[in-house]
């Protein structure tokens, strides 16, 4: 059974891509209400994405909305009420830090069993 250290890179892409566009077409849901929830927003994703491919975060974040992110939040994004700001702290600090995701990942790719990698689409 796969698990996510041997999860497919293209399957894996394939399911990154339809998050995104799932995100892309539900712009009614607002960035800070996915905060208030999940503990990350579109935002985090796109800076994700630049933190994997060696990009700025303005790239990272138009490859998630599709779109330079300030034009997607003239376009779609309310201002955020008092208590969805405070619902996102409180979610926030449900949050790893960056110290745990780090170790999490060292521990999934030892250096001496570097994961295997798949050419997108394959």
């Amino acid at each position: 059974m796969a698990t996510l250290e041997t999860l497919d890179d293209a399957v894996a892409a394939k399911a990154f891509r339809r998050l995104v566009r799932h995100l892309r077409h539900r712009s009614d849901a607002q960035n800070v209400d996915i905060m208030g929830l999940a503990g990350f927003c579109r935002n985090c994703l796109g800076d994700w994405v630049a933190e994997a491919g060696d990009m700025t975060k303005d790239q990272g974040r138009a490859i998630v909305y599709g779109m330079p992110y300030a034009e997607w939040k003239a376009q779609n994004q309310g201002a955020a009420t008092p208590e969805q700001l405070a619902r996102m702290e409180e979610s926030l600090k449900l949050n790893p830090t960056e110290d745990m995701l780090d170790e999490a990942l060292d521990e999934s790719f030892p250096a001496s069993d570097p994961p295997s990698m798949t050419e997108p689409g394959r």
